[in-house]
């Protein structure tokens, strides 16, 4: 921030998120340390602090960084991969083929610094992943300047990562020993599904995430054959065994929940659990339509995600906002559900509630972090910008997020990323599509 401890940024218009649909005019925000400080008339704000850097966003409304709940970002190097196939055929048949052959600390770090190109490119300044060698992604999240709440990812089978249960949360420990103090790194636990993580395993991370006071992160009621496999080799459906297990006593995160019926409604209602709804991720493997306006309905808090590049094929949170909100209207019959405000609100506050940084990320408060993004309205396509959240979720593209700022670092300026070389992504991208290819090429 060269040497200036002060940085004020301006807009035409800010929206804060919290208090709720408002608009701040002619507004700066005064960011001290990496913290928003104060939100106040610009001409106060550079009345206040006439020694601080200024930057103006002239055409943009400034948001508060978008938030991914739910991604796989090593698996960005599988874009494409196996597409138009059921979920359970496009793992078998795709994903855990290439996986088995290919994962690696470098194929993990070359995917995850691709995923954040993209998503600070997108306007998303924070995301939970759930992925394998999590201690390769920490360290590109280092790197990149971007947040992150890592999974300590847990399942019954070997991987390339780990062999045994104990190897997992072996693992996990080890990450948190050697990131646990860094300031943009947060954790979860993220047992896969309950279709590949047994009772045993489930009881250690309920009792770890205790231990750890972080969330748990699991794909939950993905599929109705999920629902249907679980009732008819266990009796039950997957969420009544999780909360069972205790699981759902404590911050949970249920990753899709496509399948929700009256009791799951009854279980999820007082617990501390929210979604992650990945609706374009759900649409493309045709799993089923989360019940975004019944749940919030039940005063469930819902978070946004984009799943991985592999199922989705991208990590556009603005994309992933307007497939929300429209998929919302379809679904409930009912053209006022999920406003343009409520999708930008899943998509920041929403998603940091889950994550448990609310009290950080999410909005634009003094006290928090000073998570920013500009986003620029004056393209003709966008014109005339009447209401803002209805042009960002409705008619914006992610072409239109110019700058983006994490704790009041700029990691994105006029598009250009500051922290990532682009024509080392190329280069990376390309040395692993053909290794990809190679795996992909039928066995005689």
């Amino acid at each position: 921030m060269h040497n200036a401890q002060t940085l004020i940024l301006g807009a035409p218009q800010i929206l804060p998120v919290i208090p709720r649909d408002t608009i701040l005019r002619e507004h700066a925000l005064v960011i001290r340390n990496g913290v928003i400080e104060a939100i106040e008339p610009q001409a106060t704000a550079r009345a206040n602090h006439p020694d601080a850097e200024y930057r103006d966003h002239p055409g943009q409304v400034l948001i508060p960084g978008l938030v991914n709940a739910h991604t796989h970002s090593g698996m960005s190097l599988l874009r494409g991969i196996g597409s138009d196939h059921t979920l359970m055929d496009w793992l078998k048949r795709y994903i855990w083929p290439a996986e088995g052959k290919l994962l690696s600390p470098e194929f993990v770090r070359a995917g995850t610094r691709l995923s954040i190109a993209e998503m600070l490119r997108g306007g998303t300044t924070c995301f939970s992943d759930m992925y394998l060698f999590v201690d390769d992604a920490a360290r590109v999240v280092d790197e990149t300047g971007i947040r992150a709440s890592l999974g300590l990812t847990v399942f019954d089978f070997p991987t390339p990562w780990a062999s045994t249960a104990d190897e997992y949360f072996q693992r996990g420990a080890d990450v948190v020993a050697n990131w646990g103090h860094h300031d943009r790194i947060t954790f979860n636990v993220a047992p896969h599904a309950p279709y590949t993580v047994g009772d045993t395993s489930l009881e250690r991370v309920a009792a770890r995430a205790r231990e750890l006071n972080v969330p748990i992160h699991m794909h939950v009621h993905e599929t109705a054959s999920e629902v249907a496999d679980a009732l008819r080799d266990q009796g039950e459906r997957p969420l009544a065994r999780l909360a069972r297990l205790g699981m759902l006593d404590q911050p949970f995160i249920a990753v899709h929940m496509t399948q929700v019926d009256d009791t799951d409604l009854d279980l999820l209602r007082e617990r501390p659990v929210s979604i992650a709804h990945c609706p374009e991720s759900n649409l493309k493997l045709a799993s089923g339509f989360c019940p975004v306006t019944r749940l919030q309905a039940a005063g469930i808090n819902i978070a946004l995600g984009t799943d991985g590049t592999a199922s989705n094929n991208d990590l556009d949170m603005i994309g992933e906002m307007r497939t929300a909100a429209l998929l919302a209207k379809g679904v409930s019959g009912d053209a006022a559900a999920l406003p343009a405000t409520a999708a930008l609100e899943m998509a920041t506050l929403g998603s940091a509630k889950a994550l448990g940084l609310a009290d950080r990320i999410g909005s634009l408060e003094p006290g928090k972090q000073a998570d920013v993004v500009a986003v620029d309205l004056q393209a003709l396509e966008l014109q005339p910008a009447h209401d803002p959240s209805a042009q960002i979720v409705y008619a914006a593209t992610r072409d239109a997020v110019r700058d983006v700022y994490v704790a009041g670092r700029p990691l994105l300026r006029d598009r250009e990323l500051l922290t990532l070389n682009s024509q080392d992504l190329h280069a990376e991208a390309e040395y692993w599509r053909i290794r990809v290819l190679e795996t992909q090429q039928p066995t005689a």
